[in-house]
């Protein structure tokens, strides 16, 4: 009788978990307070817009802006005199053909974009344009001096971060500039040398976020975050193959759909 009676009061606890987490997980202001945001963006642009022109030159960010964006999102490096260079790879072979890093030249010896680029989510689509020319992280502020950008730390670099930092103070961007790397520890440096900078969440965080999601417990904790950021879901599996193999897995796509 005592065994029957323990199994109720579980299945009790655990019936009413469900409900709280199911009616939180709605409501989530009720125990968290709502982000209150520089910006809303609904259409970011990868790369400046890499689809159509050139990824990441200023004709690529202002054919996004053409058309609408109302997020740039984007990669930087620091150059060897210490230029913040906006770039996806540190490694130009992809981009330019000549197999150098950003960080072992000067900004004014980097070499131009290759005169047709393929398009990393569109496997035998090429992007072309007048505008081959790598540039500054600052040129791009003083152009787009109201417009969100996201940008994204891929090297664990103090003084990259604190150049970043530094603009964005210059330029008066923190509520409308967002700190982004998939490595937390670099996200840790961002938030202490920056924290009124809002941040994404990286991936060890979105992994957390997943397993808080499906255990319940998100609703009950809180999260510092104020983005989250994945590849097109609808393109899994179809025309790109992501390099992390997990991501070929459909049954993994699956969980990140929900």
């Amino acid at each position: 009788m005592e065994a029957l009676t323990g199994i109720l009061l579980l299945c009790l606890a655990v019936g009413v978990y469900i409900v709280c987490s199911l009616y939180l997980l709605q409501n989530p202001c009720i125990l968290h307070k709502k982000k209150q945001l520089g910006f809303h963006c609904r259409h970011i642009s990868h790369r400046g817009g890499s689809g159509e022109k050139i990824e990441n030159t200023m004709e690529a960010f202002k054919h996004a802006v053409d058309v609408g964006t109302e997020m740039l999102e984007m990669d930087v490096y620091l150059t060897l005199d210490g230029c913040v260079v906006v770039s996806h790879d540190n490694n130009l072979l992809r981009e330019t053909g000549y197999d150098k890093t950003i960080s072992s030249l000067r900004f004014q010896d980097l070499p131009l974009y290759k005169e047709r680029l393929e398009v990393t989510f569109y496997v035998g689509h090429y992007s072309t344009g007048k505008d081959r020319k790598f540039v500054l992280l600052e040129d791009v502020f003083k152009e787009f001096p109201k417009l969100p950008m996201l940008l994204e730390i891929k090297e664990n670099n103090d003084l990259l971060i604190q150049k970043v930092s530094c603009l964005v103070k210059e330029y008066r961007r923190e509520s409308i500039t967002v700190w982004a790397s998939e490595e937390s520890a670099v996200m840790a440096k961002c938030q202490k040398q920056n924290p009124s900078i809002p941040y994404m969440f990286t991936m060890r965080r979105g992994i957390l976020l997943l397993f808080l999601f499906y255990t319940g417990l998100l609703p009950f904790f809180p999260l510092g975050e104020s983005m989250l950021l994945f590849y097109l879901l609808r393109i899994i599996n179809r025309t790109y193959i992501p390099e992390e193999s997990y991501l070929k897995n459909r049954f993994v796509v699956c969980l990140l759909q929900k």
